[in-house]
C-alpha cells in the first residue's frame, strides 16, 4: 500500500470521527472506537535488541554490542528477525483480544543518539560515538525491521530527536546547548539518514530542551524534520516529556498550554498523560479541531500502512507464533554475540585449550549472572547461558572448572549478615587452586541505564566515573597478584578503565551484554572455536581523562570522541584484536570507493573488519583526527589474501563550517585503510601494516 493510499483511507476514517474520538487517538493507549470498527491500539513497544518487555523473544546482544560487529548486513538480518517475532506475537495475542502495552507493531527503536560522554547510562542503547557508523547501522536496522512488502512489517522509530545524551538525572529540565556546526556534523546525520534514506515511519522527541526549546516542540527540529528532510511519518513524544513543559522546563503554565505547544509544533502522539487534556485545550480555544485532525490522520496512516485496518490486512498476518525464538533466530543471536565481542589484549594466552590448560577457575560477580547477559530494554528469553555455564558446557569431560562469585556486583558483601568482602577469601582460594583464571567482572542494567522516573523498568542512570566498583577492583587486584595466567572478561555497555588488567592480565575480552545465549559465544571465543572480531564503537578512556573531557553537561564536541580527542585513550575507537595475523598489502581509492587487498598470515582463520578513515589535510573546519568513512566485514582463512571494495561516505569529502553549512572540503585528503583507526596501538597490534593514500580533486 502506498503512503498516498494509506493517507487517503486515514482521512476518510478520521473524517467520520467526532472531535473527542480523534483526541483519544493521540494517546499512546488509543481506545477502541467500536461504532467505526476501530480496535484499541497501544503504540508503545520496544525492540532495541529483540522484542522487549512483552514476554518471550529472542535476546540479541545489546545495541552497543551489535555496533561492535561493524556488520550492517548481519544487523539487517537481526532486525528482520525482530520484525518477524513482533508480527508473530501481535498476530497471536491480538487474536486473543490482547492489545496491551508492548504487544503492538510500532517499535520505539532504534536509539541513534551519539554516545558522546562515557558516563551516560543509556549509551549502551546506541550504536556508539560516530555519526557515520550510527547512520549506517541505524539505516540497516530500520529498513529490515520495516521490510519491503506491500505493508510495513513493523514500524521503526528514530529516537531521541535530538542532541540527547544525558545527564539522566537532569533530563526533564536540562537545556542542551549545541552549536550549528556540532548539530550538523555530529548530532543530526544519523537522524537524517533514517528519515531520508531508510524512510523510518516514526521519530521520537527527546526530554531535554535544545538551545531553549523543548525537543518535542522545537521549531528548529520540526523545520529540519518535516521541512528540510521531508519526513511524512508521525512524531511521538518521549514518555511524559510533554508534562515536562509545564512542570520542569517551565516554558508553559498549564497542561492545556503544553498541549497547544506540542500539538501545533507537530507532536502527533503523546507517550504520557498530557494529551488527556486535548479536549480542554480545544474548549479553551487554544487549539483547533484541525490541529487534532492533522495528527490523527498521520497516526491512522501508519496503522493502514501496517495493514492493521481495512479489508486487505497484511502479508505478515500468517506469521505463526512458532517463529518466536525459533532455532534460526537463536543461531543468529549466537553469531551476533560472537561477532560483537572485542579482544582488547592477548599476550598469547588465548585461545585456551581445554585439554591442556588444567583446572580453570571462573571468578566474578558476572560469571554466573543472567542479568549481565541482557542489558536494558530486553525481553524474556526461553533459555539463558551464563559465561560460567558456557565454559562448563564447552569443557565438560576435558578439565575441572572451579567457581567463586568473588564479590557482589555493587555492594560490599554478598550476604547481608556477613562482613565486607565475604567472598574474597573463597575467590583467592579458587584462583590458587587453578592453573588458569577467567575473571568475569563489569556492570549490568542496575548500574548503568535509564533514569527510572517515568514508569520504566530501570532506575540506575549514569556512571560517576569509569572505574569498576571498589569491591571488583579489590577482587581483580588480589587475583592478579597471584600471577596465574588470567583472562579478564568484561561485561558492560560502556567504557571502563581496566588499566590494571591491561598491565597484568594475559588477555582482556570485552563481551558487552551479549544476549541470553552470550555465555556460549564467550566460551567459544575463549577456547578458540571462533576468533574474536569485534571492534570498539566508542573510545575507551582512562578514568583520569574525565578531567580532560568537557563537563558532562557540555554538548560541545571539543576534545570528545575519537574525532576530536587530543589525549591517548586506553583503547581507541575501531580497535579490536583477533586470532589471525591480518594486514593490508595494497590500497587504491577514488572519491567513491576504496580497493583494499588484505592478507592473513596467521595459522587461524578469522573474521575481520576493513576500516577506512579520512582526514582533510587543509580545511580549518575539518575534525583534527581522521574520521571513519567506510567499513567492510570480511572473513579470512589462514594464509588467505583477498581484495575487497568498500564504499566511501560521500560526506567524507565535505566539511561543516561554524554556521552549520556543509561545504566541499579542501581538495586534499588522506585515506587510511586497516583493521582499526590510524592509531599507534592499532598499527602495532591489530595489523602489522595499515596503508594510506592521498586523494585530491
Amino acid at each position: 500500500m502506498t503512503r498516498e493510499r494509506a493517507k487517503e483511507l486515514a482521512e476518510k476514517l478520521v473524517g467520520r470521527m467526532t472531535a473527542e474520538e480523534k483526541a483519544g487517538q493521540l494517546r499512546f493507549d488509543a481506545p477502541a472506537i467500536e461504532r467505526l470498527g476501530v480496535p484499541a491500539y497501544n503504540w508503545w513497544n520496544e525492540a532495541l535488541h529483540g522484542v522487549a518487555r512483552g514476554g518471550t523473544a529472542t535476546s540479541f546482544p545489546q545495541a552497543i554490542g551489535m555496533a561492535a560487529m561493524f556488520d550492517d548486513a548481519l544487523l539487517g538480518r537481526i532486525a528482520d528477525a525482530i520484525g518477524v517475532e513482533a508480527r508473530a506475537k501481535y498476530n497471536a495475542l491480538s487474536r486473543e483480544g490482547d492489545r496491551d502495552i508492548y504487544h503492538g507493531l510500532t517499535m520505539w527503536s532504534p536509539n541513534v543518539n551519539i554516545f558522546r560522554d562515557p558516563r551516560w547510562g543509556r549509551g549502551q542503547e546506541t550504536y556508539g560515538e560516530d555519526p557515520y557508523l550510527s547512520a549506517r547501522l541505524g539505516t540497516a536496522f530500520v529498513r529490515a525491521l520495516q521490510g519491503d512488502g506491500e505493508t510495513i512489517k513493523a514500524a521503526a522509530c528514530a529516537k531521541h530527536f535530538a542532541v540527547h545524551s544525558g545527564p539522566e538525572a537532569l533530563r526533564h529540565s536540562f537545556d542542551a546547548k549545541a552549536t550549528a556546526k556540532d548539530m550538523e556534523e555530529t548530532y543530526f546525520p544519523a537522524f537524517r539518514a533514517l528519515v531520508c534514506d531508510a524512510l523510518v515511519e516514526a521519530v521520537m522527541g527527546a526530554y531535554n530542551r535544545l538551545n531553549g526549546e523543548p525537543c518535542c516542540a522545537s521549531e528548529l527540529l520540526m523545520n529540519k524534520l518535516r521541512g528540510e528532510w521531508g519526513f511524512e511519518g508521525h512524531f511521538v513524544s518521549d514518555c511524559w516529556a510533554i508534562r515536562d513543559f509545564h512542570e520542569n522546563h517551565r516554558v508553559t503554565a498549564s497542561p492545556e498550554a503544553s498541549v497547544r505547544l506540542a500539538l501545533k509544533s507537530g507532536c502527533d502522539l503523546n507517550c504520557g498523560c498530557t494529551y488527556q487534556n486535548v479536549m480542554q485545550a480545544l474548549e479553551l480555544g487554544m487549539i483547533s479541531e484541525e490541529d487534532i485532525t492533522r495528527s490523527a490522520v498521520r497516526l491512522f496512516t501508519t496503522r493502514y500502512l501496517l495493514g492493521l485496518l481495512g479489508e486487505e490486512g497484511s502479508e505478515y498476518d500468517d506469521i505463526p507464533y512458532s517463529a518466536v525464538a525459533c532455532d534460526e533466530h537463536l543461531a543468529l543471536a549466537r553469531q551476533a554475540a560472537r561477532e560483537s565481542c572485542v579482544l582488547l589484549k592477548n599476550d598469547g594466552l588465548l585461545p585456551l585449550d581445554a585439554a591442556t590448560c588444567g583446572t580453570i577457575g571462573v571468578i566474578g560477580p558476572n560469571a554466573d549472572s543472567r542479568r549481565a547477559l541482557i542489558g536494558n530494554y530486553h525481553g524474556t528469553a526461553p533459555r539463558y547461558v551464563t559465561v560460567l555455564e558456557g565454559i562448563e558446557d564447552l569443557t565438560a569431560g576435558k578439565c575441572r572448572v572451579l567457581y567463586s562469585e568473588g564479590c557482589a556486583l555493587g555492594a560490599d558483601r554478598v550476604e547481608a549478615l556477613a562482613l565486607p568482602n565475604d567472598r574474597l577469601a573463597e575467590a583467592v582460594a579458587v584462583a590458587k587452586a587453578s592453573d588458569t583464571v577467567i575473571l568475569v567482572l563489569g556492570l549490568d542494567e542496575t548500574m548503568e541505564g535509564e533514569e527510572g522516573d517515568t514508569g520504566n523498568s530501570y532506575s540506575s542512570g549514569d556512571k560517576e566515573d569509569l572505574l569498576l566498583p571498589a569491591q571488583q577492583r579489590l577482587l581483580m587486584e588480589k587475583v592478579l597478584a597471584l600471577g596465574k595466567p588470567t583472562v579478564l572478561v568484561l561485561m558492560a555497555g560502556s567504557a571502563i578503565d581496566v588499566s590494571a588488567a591491561q598491565e597484568s592480565a594475559g588477555a582482556v575480552l570485552l563481551a558487552w551484554y551479549p544476549g541470553a545465549l552470550g555465555g556460549q559465544a564467550v566460551a567459544e571465543l575463549l577456547f578458540g572455536a571462533e576468533s574474536p572480531s569485534g571492534k570498539l564503537p566508542v573510545t575507551f578512556y582512562r578514568n583520569s581523562a574525565l578531567g580532560e573531557l568537557p563537563a558532562f553537561t557540555d554538548y560541545s564536541m571539543t576534545n570528545r570522541t575519537y574525532r576530536y580527542y587530543r589525549g591517548e585513550p586506553l583503547y581507541p575507537f575501531g580497535y579490536g584484536l583477533s586470532y589471525g595475523d591480518c594486514f593490508v598489502t595494497e590500497l587504491s581509492a577514488d572519491r567513491k570507493r576504496a580497493r583494499v587487498t588484505v592478507r592473513n598470515d596467521g595459522a587461524r582463520g578469522t573474521g575481520e573488519v576493513v576500516e577506512l578513515y579520512i582526514r582533510d589535510e587543509e580545511s580549518p573546519f575539518a575534525p583534527p583526527n581522521p574520521i571513519l568513512c567506510g567499513f567492510q566485514r570480511i572473513t579470512l582463512t589462514a594464509g588467505e589474501e583477498k581484495t575487497v571494495e568498500a564504499a566511501i561516505d560521500p560526506n567524507a569529502f565535505t566539511v561543516v563550517n561554524d554556521a552549520g553549512e556543509r561545504l566541499p572540503g579542501s581538495g586534499r585528503w588522506t585515506l587510511y585503510a586497516g583493521f582499526g583507526g590510524p592509531d599507534k596501538r592499532t598499527e602495532e597490534l591489530v595489523g602489522r601494516r595499515a596503508l594510506s593514500v592521498s586523494i585530491t580533486d
